[in-house]
């Protein structure tokens, strides 16, 4: 069989393939940078004016986009635009390929001006402080110039920002909700919480804090849904008691520290987290009766998405700490 006939054969190739579709030979950048920001502002207004259009330009040519994928990609709404389902699939892949085109500048002017070249990852808060420090101090022991992003955030957003290609991989688990098929995915290990409280806080001197101990104080936890609030919601209404109502909602670790050193808030994070603060002498953990664990975390990547060879370096070292070198 010739290699025309096998690449017809499998609905790809220089005849009649994939490559032939109207999408990748009539879609221009001009295009693709529109759809993002249409998504982003759901209004052509706002989107207009992000990419120095005026608004008549982009409409003409959001009607030119529909026309080449043949199908609406945005419903027209009183007070804005959403995207249809043919629009969300579609912009999900041209966020990613305007990552790839960025990510691929980055690594030629790391390579032509030898800096090392930039990686962006994401970790919930305990693999944050066990694992990400000595990954990027081990990269630029090897990359003088290595540029690193991190966001410290709840496993929801880390994994929407690494779908959307604006993270090379994270370190969280896969939440409630998403389709865990496009993920590859290494098991690292399971958090334990514990409560911290400033020094002098009435439970401190307890000897074990029972979840009745618990019951109507003020909190300081991530925003309502993170699974860190939820295991503690869960513990409580597992003895009877109500999830916590007197509650500052905030993934801020500045924001906890300031509250639980200035009132009496109760403040649940992962043992690691909790021990670096410790060492100040300003503030405590309970001794819980009952334990806390939530879900184990993993090593997290989208199937088949090359990472630049930076990205690489951080993950090979991350995932030495967990299997051990090669």
């Amino acid at each position: 069989m010739s290699f025309d006939e096998t690449a017809l054969d499998h609905g790809r190739g220089p005849r009649g393939g994939a490559f032939d579709h109207p999408i990748t030979t009539r879609l221009k950048l001009r295009h693709l940078h529109l759809l993002v920001a249409l998504d982003d502002h759901r209004k052509l207004n706002r989107a207009a004016t992000e990419l120095r259009l005026s608004q008549p330009a982009a409409s003409k040519m959001l009607a030119e986009i529909e026309k080449i994928v043949g199908v609406s990609l945005f419903d027209r709404l009183p007070r804005g635009i959403e995207p249809t389902w043919y629009g969300e699939a579609l912009i999900r892949r041209t966020r990613t390929v305007l990552s790839e085109l960025g990510q691929a500048g980055e690594e030629i002017a790391a390579l032509r001006s030898g800096t090392g070249g930039s990686a962006s990852i994401g970790a919930v808060m305990a693999p944050a402080v066990e694992m990400l420090t000595a990954a990027v101090t081990a990269a630029r022991a090897r990359l003088k110039g290595l540029q690193v992003t991190i966001d410290v955030e709840t496993s929801d957003v880390l994994v929407g920002r690494l779908l959307a290609s604006k993270l090379d991989f994270v370190i969280s688990r896969i939440p409630a909700g998403f389709d865990p098929e496009p993920f590859d995915y290494e098991e690292i290990g399971a958090e334990t919480l514990c409560m911290m409280v400033r020094r002098d806080h009435p439970l401190a001197e307890l000897a074990s804090v029972r979840p009745s101990d618990l019951a109507d104080r003020e909190w300081l936890m991530q925003p309502r849904g993170s699974l860190i609030r939820r295991s503690v919601e869960t513990m409580l209404l597992r003895h009877g008691l109500p999830a916590p109502s007197r509650v500052v909602a905030s993934a801020s670790i500045l924001m906890t520290l300031v509250m639980t050193g200035r009132t009496d808030a109760i403040a649940p994070l992962p043992v690691p987290v909790a021990e670096i603060f410790l060492k100040t002498g300003d503030y405590r953990t309970l001794t819980l009766a009952e334990p806390i664990a939530i879900a184990p975390y993993g090593l997290l990547r989208v199937k088949g998405r090359p990472l630049s060879p930076a990205a690489r370096i951080l993950f090979d070292l991350v995932r030495e700490q967990i299997t051990g070198p090669a």
